[in-house]
């Protein structure tokens, strides 16, 4: 089994580290990885997005033309990965960001008021793990176990007091199902 996802917004929504902390999930569980950034040179406030690769098999390519799964923070990314979610996949949208539904009806589709949600927990930087819950209740390649085993162990130390707050951001964005 291969998954390829992709995560994308704006530099300063975490995207970067949501990848990264889904690699260092799968990694944990055996899996074959990979973990591809890109980043604007604004950083914050310019995009960035990353793309993951998760297979039990060897991975041929780092590459996801067609990825069966895509997180968006904001509408620019809606409007260039939409097109490209492999019929049948999911996407998940930040509703606080996007002011407009997808317009494919050959994906499923998670609309989740990530940055509201992140707000009501006290910490608009929890916006990215509240959409990574929804992510895996609807494309769930890892468990939320996974996810919360990673924060534990890969979380820096100076931020580790937040754990049980990142924990609460991905049980919230898993209640959503498409």
């Amino acid at each position: 089994m291969q998954t390829e996802i992709v995560i994308s917004g704006f530099g300063g929504q975490g995207v970067l580290f949501a990848g990264q902390l889904l690699s260092y999930a799968a990694m944990d569980r055996g899996k074959n990885v990979t973990w591809i950034p890109s980043y604007g040179p604004e950083m914050r406030g310019g995009t960035a997005n990353c793309t993951v690769v998760v297979s039990d098999e060897e991975i041929g390519s780092p590459l996801a033309r067609n990825p069966e799964a895509v997180v968006v923070m904001n509408l620019p990314s809606l409007d260039k990965y939409e097109p490209l979610v492999k019929p049948g996949g999911v996407l998940v949208i930040n509703q606080s960001m996007v002011d407009r539904k997808a317009k494919r009806n050959d994906i499923r589709v998670v609309y989740i008021k990530g940055n509201d949600i992140a707000e009501e927990l006290g910490n608009k930087r929890l916006t990215n793990m509240v959409m990574i819950g929804g992510l895996l209740a609807n494309h769930p390649f890892l468990t939320l176990e996974d996810m919360e085993k990673a924060l534990k162990e890969h979380l820096p130390a100076k931020h580790q007091k937040l754990l049980e707050v990142n924990y609460q951001a991905l049980r919230r964005g898993a209640e959503y199902k498409a």
